[in-house]
């Protein structure tokens, strides 16, 4: 069987190209499934465009998600025609990803997907709404409270942090969207955002220990951002740490962990337990009322018409989710 895939290739160096392939050429796994939808996430882009090393072995089909329909599965728990979805769990790193028309998986990997939303919603949530929830979940396991304070938003505009102002805000926290592009600022109050501010603006300083003005921090981007803010997060806030786009490098202090009671919380949606990704994924169709999806859908692209929209992803030029209709 012949389809369309965005499969990674590297020679001399790593680049993707649009190509024909048959089903008998996928990584091996127990369940074949047709992908209706699938995304384009931050790590997508850097594994298609050759800027990030992201991929483990080529060639290989990106996207680190999907949903779709089983064809088949040796798993009898999972028949012909259900509606499944897949994100993380090496999707689109050790094996062929979500951007085609096909996957083959382990079936250990599949999640059924919930009813209360299609297949279409499921990827506009994606990787990016999936991890939001993750850091919400890990915060709150850990004492986070909206009467501790506002939330931090770092990387505010993009998909992670669209979700996390818009599911923040549906549960009664304060939101500080940070973002360097006023055009985003209606689209981020539109979701929820209490407050919107460039870094300049939270003039962060120096100190290992500053005045504690936030009750926690979603961070993005890593760096030297991450590690001034630790400082002005208040006694018993919590920080998820969900990305590098700035640096992944961490010079912070241990000061505002061991005199605040500060919790520095690392996020992984890839390795996720799938007890706890089926109840985050179960709870978006819980919310009353259901997370913003359309407002954070920037754009849905065609498969044949993905390549442009790595670069421009990397860049900064789109908000929000970029889904992507593999049909």
């Amino acid at each position: 069987m012949s389809f369309l895939a965005c499969r990674v290739f590297k020679d001399s160096e790593v680049q993707h190209q649009l190509v024909q392939m048959d089903t008998d050429e996928l990584s091996s796994g127990d369940t074949l499934i047709k992908v209706d939808y699938s995304s384009i996430n931050y790590k997508d882009a850097l594994a298609a465009s050759g800027r990030g090393a992201i991929m483990k072995t080529f060639p290989l089909n990106a996207g680190i998600d999907l949903a779709g329909t089983v064809v088949e599965s040796a798993n009898s728990e999972l028949k012909e025609g259900d509606a499944v979805i897949v994100n993380g769990c090496g999707l689109g790193e050790s094996f062929d990803g979500g951007l085609a028309q096909y996957a083959c998986v382990d079936s250990s990997f599949v999640m059924k997907q919930p009813a209360s939303y299609s297949s279409r919603d499921s990827m506009i949530i994606g990787t990016a709404g999936f991890t939001a929830a993750l850091a919400i979940h890990r915060m709150e396991v850990n004492g986070q409270t909206p009467d501790k304070g506002p939330i931090v938003v770092t990387g505010a505009s993009g998909g992670v942090g669209s979700f996390a102002i818009n599911l923040l805000s549906k549960k009664g926290y304060e939101t500080i969207a940070i973002t360097s592009q006023s055009t985003m600022h209606d689209y981020l109050k539109d979701l929820g955002a209490t407050d919107i501010k460039t870094l300049s603006d939270l003039e962060l300083s120096d100190k290992p220990l500053a005045k504690g003005i936030y009750g926690g921090l979603i961070d993005s981007i890593g760096g030297e951002t991450l590690s001034k803010l630790m400082a002005n997060v208040d006694l018993w806030g919590n920080i998820a740490c969900i990305g590098l786009a700035q640096s992944p490098k961490l010079q912070a202090t241990v000061i505002p962990l061991i005199l605040r009671g500060v919790s520095l919380l690392g996020v992984s949606s890839t390795n996720c337990p799938m007890d706890l990704r089926e109840t985050l994924w179960n709870q978006f169709g819980n919310e009353s009322p259901l997370p913003d999806f359309e407002k954070i859908l920037s754009k849905e692209i065609a498969l044949k018409d993905v390549s442009p929209y790595f670069d421009e992803l990397i860049d900064n030029k789109h908000r929000g989710r970029l889904l992507v209709n593999c049909q």
